[in-house]
């Protein structure tokens, strides 16, 4: 018998449902057993806040499993991933992607333009806390840590202390939790981090019978799109936590699919909110990608996110590059 092929994990409820979800998909598409192998990570072990973390610390421990040979494949999260490169490994495959936006578990019910001046609103990404701050609703930001449930307690549970957290849509929905949602957030009010609701299959480059068998997982618009918003974010230097933003959807144009890219960088105080889109062909991912990152800059993107050089101009920058 063909021995199963080993699949490393997070241990999170969130990271085994996910990880389940692929080596299911494997199996049924190629009849190879997989079997899961947890691993430990450093963002796992840590109570800091998630953008205080650094980047990849998600991701390392995985990568190093992977590079000693204890597992042969790994599934991430695409949007804990570092944009640079990792020597000798390879992500053979995005398999279909998850709605990528942002959604909001409020007590009551309530939308976000329903919370009170003064609500508590949680959440661990900085890009979260910055976009809220942009609304100018009023809101009391904090930053949250835990699992799904974990979070949904702070709102939810018997000792709730919070008025509202916000969470990605896409875990809820692969931990079958989107009854508590209570608004899926649109894009023009919060746009979604690079990468977000998409996984990463991640094996050796050298093996290359497994990089052929996985590839039966990839999603060729998931890939493009991802393509196109991690193009964005390693162009401007930002990692996984930079308050950075990024959606890019696919759809038909006149003379086939386009991909339309929306990228945003945004202070974390909410009080500069550079945005800018542009559109181009699916084949033309990455290049879509570091063009938009390159009118960010020339708007002053280097200065929110704490690099030298641009100065940039003031607050609240909105355009568009077609």
């Amino acid at each position: 018998m063909t021995a199963p092929l080993r699949l490393g994990t997070r241990s999170s409820a969130l990271a085994m449902a996910q990880s389940n979800q692929v080596a299911e998909a494997l199996t049924g598409a190629t009849g190879r057993p997989v079997e899961l192998v947890e691993v430990i990570t450093a963002g796992d072990r840590s109570r800091a806040p998630v953008h205080r973390l650094g980047v990849g610390v998600f991701v390392s421990a995985l990568r190093d499993a992977l590079t000693a040979r204890t597992i042969d494949f790994a599934v991430h999260s695409y949007k804990d991933l570092p944009t640079a490169a990792a020597g000798g490994l390879h992500i053979a495959a995005v398999p279909p992607r998850q709605d990528p936006r942002d959604a909001l578990i409020a007590r009551g019910g309530r939308t976000l333009t329903e919370l009170p001046p003064g609500a508590t609103v949680g959440t661990g990404a900085l890009r979260r806390i910055a976009q809220l701050h942009a609304l100018g609703l009023q809101l009391e930001v904090t930053p949250v840590r835990g699992n799904v449930d974990t979070r949904l307690a702070r709102v939810l549970g018997p000792e709730a202390d919070l008025d509202a957290v916000v969470l990605a849509r896409a875990g809820l929905a692969r931990l079958g939790r989107v009854d508590v949602i209570t608004e899926t957030l649109d894009p023009m009010l919060m746009l979604p981090a690079p990468a977000q609701g998409a996984l990463a299959v991640e094996c050796r480059v050298d093996d290359q019978d497994l990089v052929e068998l996985l590839a039966v997982l990839d999603h060729a618009p998931s890939h493009a799109a991802v393509t196109a918003e991690r193009a964005l974010l390693a162009t401007l230097e930002a990692g996984c936590t930079a308050p950075v933003a990024a959606y890019a959807e696919l759809a038909e144009g006149d003379a086939g699919d386009e991909i339309y890219l929306r990228g945003a960088v945004i202070s974390p105080d909410g009080t500069r909110d550079l945005r800018l889109s542009r559109t181009g062909t699916p084949a033309d991912a990455a290049e879509i990608g570091k063009a938009l990152a390159a009118e960010l800059l020339d708007l002053g993107a280097d200065s929110i996110l704490g690099h030298e050089g641009h100065t940039g101009p003031g607050t609240q920058q909105f355009g568009s590059t077609e």
